[in-house]
């Protein structure tokens, strides 16, 4: 037979199979048993088998092998190291004719306990691949002498070039099957996520439109005190509380559940189809808050949290997907504000504060992009409290129709709505146009303290932020002093490191803030470039008399002082404070002793104005 005609007849058996139903539908290894017998088959050849590379790639290891007696899945590895010339050989020339393998020196290592027990005379290998990497190979044995043919070679490189489609084949499966779990599984509980949510939702309200009937309720339940265990005892805690409810949550058995989603931070929905009367749904809410509240104990800690639920009706409270999310939203927001652990339904006023809310966000929004957001600044004095070291600037903001808001009553909606990052750029800048005003009446400013968000300080352009905004009005960064939280500092280390480190290269000097409330090993602490460290008010309130407070605070001292940190102490309200701070060598003093937060016009007449 000639080659021409040897070829096609290899390669017509080949398509025949691998474009027949019983081959396409089966799984790996029965495909892999199907081209090795035909391999073997076709070209009279004992030994046909499949490797493939592990991910370190020190070795290889069967994946399948046909022989005489039957095909197996037997795992067999070969080592590179005792191999080294096999190994080179596949990289380089990738497809491996060898006539005489027991001479050849490509794979001669493998005779005296191989080649030669199994009387194996000459060998043929192709690669297989994995996109374009080099994933292992398909290789024949013969206990024949054999000079491989052309379409021989051929016909084994067609083989190992199937089985390289059916890896990028599965490769495409598993990153699909990945992208419709991260599409739709929350990846910390493995619950839904809210795009689940909404259309299931979306499904029951279309079917209830064309059935005419039918009615569901959604539970929202927020988990209340999560920020308090962040901050004590750090997020990887707050974490594994956020599995442990989702997972009672999952447990809990009640009439009508239908689905549980975890929608974002500490917040899951429940949806409750048709068994939607009021007492149903009470003794439901009830059933959540109980199985919620039960003890969490988590590495020697016993944990107790509550939830604030909010219900709402579809049909009766809204009629649309988005009009069910926002109702129930709203109702456990009013739970919360009757004083967590509650349970409210949906109605009319709720939908007034709910809008209130959305309405104040809106305008927060348009207050940010005017840059209409004012800064008040608090002095920092010395030990002996005698002189101004430093002034943080605290964001504020005139409503037009509300008046004065201090932080605690807009920076929950700013964080909510997505604008801290804008909200930080328009405190900075506001910041600097102040900086810039003293500078030219000749008003010496001592260092500016600005707090950064935990939202700023992982976003890599900060930096360059800074520094335009800085020369836009011409102020050295060197002026500033950025203050950052302890919870902004549990995220990826790699990255806030070298956004901090480009920071203090800019001239800029960095603070710990609320020192004490969060949760940061020392390890992390002393990587990173701060040069001072303020202890959190709810530390000074009492002392000198709770010797827990002052426990702790001689602890931070000795921190301090051990790491080259100075110390400011925040919230000094009393000459006692002041007094026993002194003594204990805390370096600088802040707080309503010495000034509440001030307009600038009044901070620079009271302090800077003759100066």
């Amino acid at each position: 037979m000639k080659d021409t005609d040897t070829f096609v007849n290899f390669h017509k058996a080949l398509m025949e199979l691998s474009h027949s139903p019983a081959f396409i539908n089966r799984e790996r290894r029965h495909k892999l048993a199907a081209l090795t017998a035909l391999c073997a088959k076709m070209l009279d050849v004992e030994r046909v088998s499949v490797w493939q590379f592990p991910e370190q790639r020190e070795h290889l290891e069967s994946e399948w092998l046909h022989t005489p007696d039957g095909s197996s899945a037997k795992s067999i590895s070969l080592y590179q190291s005792g191999n080294p010339a096999y190994f080179a050989a596949l990289e380089s020339e990738r497809v491996l004719s060898v006539p005489h393998a027991q001479e050849d020196p490509r794979t001669r290592d493998f005779t005296p306990d191989y080649l030669a027990p199994k009387g194996i005379r000459s060998m043929l290998d192709a690669p297989v691949f994995d996109g374009a990497r080099l994933s292992g190979v398909v290789c024949l044995e013969s206990t024949t002498y054999r000079q491989w043919t052309l379409p021989e070679i051929s016909f084994v490189i067609a083989i190992a070039d199937t089985i390289s489609l059916m890896n990028t084949h599965e490769a495409w499966l598993d990153s699909k099957q990945a992208l419709e779990y991260a599409t739709r599984y929350d990846s910390l509980t493995g619950l839904l996520n809210i795009k689940s949510l909404r259309d299931r939702i979306s499904y029951l309200v279309d079917k209830f439109e064309r059935r005419g009937l039918g009615s569901l309720a959604l539970i929202w339940v927020d988990v209340d005190r999560l920020k308090s265990i962040n901050d004590g005892l750090g997020s990887q805690v707050g974490d594994s509380v956020i599995e442990e409810i989702g997972q009672r949550l999952k447990q809990v058995n009640v009439p009508g559940k239908d689905l549980l989603a975890r929608i974002g931070g500490d917040e899951y929905a429940l949806i409750i189809r048709n068994r939607t009367q009021p007492d149903t749904l009470e003794q439901t809410a009830s059933k959540i808050r109980h199985e919620v509240s039960k003890p969490i104990r988590l590495n020697g800690h016993i944990i107790s949290v509550g939830a604030s639920l909010g219900i709402c009706h579809l049909p009766g409270d809204c009629n649309t997907t988005e009009g069910l999310l926002r109702g129930a939203e709203a109702a456990m927001y009013n739970a919360k504000q009757q004083g967590r652990g509650q349970s409210c339904f949906f109605d009319s006023s709720i939908q007034v504060s709910a809008r209130s809310r959305f309405e104040l966000e809106n305008d927060l929004r348009v207050a940010i992009n005017e840059q209409k957001l004012d800064v008040f600044y608090q002095p920092i004095t010395n030990a002996a409290g005698s002189r101004v070291e430093s002034v943080e600037a605290l964001v504020r903001w005139q409503h037009p129709e509300r008046g004065w808001l201090s932080p605690i009553e807009f920076l929950d909606i700013a964080r909510g709505g997505g604008l801290m990052y804008a909200l930080g750029e328009c405190v900075l800048r506001r910041v600097c146009e102040h900086w810039q005003w003293a500078r030219n009446h000749q008003v010496m400013l001592p260092e500016v303290s600005v707090n950064l968000a935990p939202e700023q300080v992982l976003v890599a352009e900060l930096p360059r932020q800074i520094r335009t905004i800085c020369a836009e009005h011409d102020v050295p960064v060197k002026s500033l002093h950025f203050e950052v939280t302890e919870d902004a500092l549990q995220g990826d280390i790699s990255t806030i490191s070298r956004i901090l480190e480009e920071l203090v290269a800019a001239g800029a000097q960095l603070s710990i803030d609320d020192f004490g409330t969060g949760y940061s090993s020392l390890s992390r602490l002393k990587g990173l470039p701060f040069s001072r460290i303020k202890i959190d008010r709810s530390f000074i309130s009492n002392i000198p008399d709770d010797e827990d407070d002052c426990a702790i605070i001689l602890s931070i001292l000795g921190l301090a002082k051990g790491l080259g940190l100075s110390v400011v102490a925040e919230g000094v309200e009393t000459e006692a404070h002041k007094e026993w701070l002194c003594e204990q060598g805390c370096d600088y003093l802040q707080g309503y002793l010495y000034s509440r937060p001030l307009p600038f016009d009044q901070l620079v007449e009271r302090f800077f104005a003759n100066k």
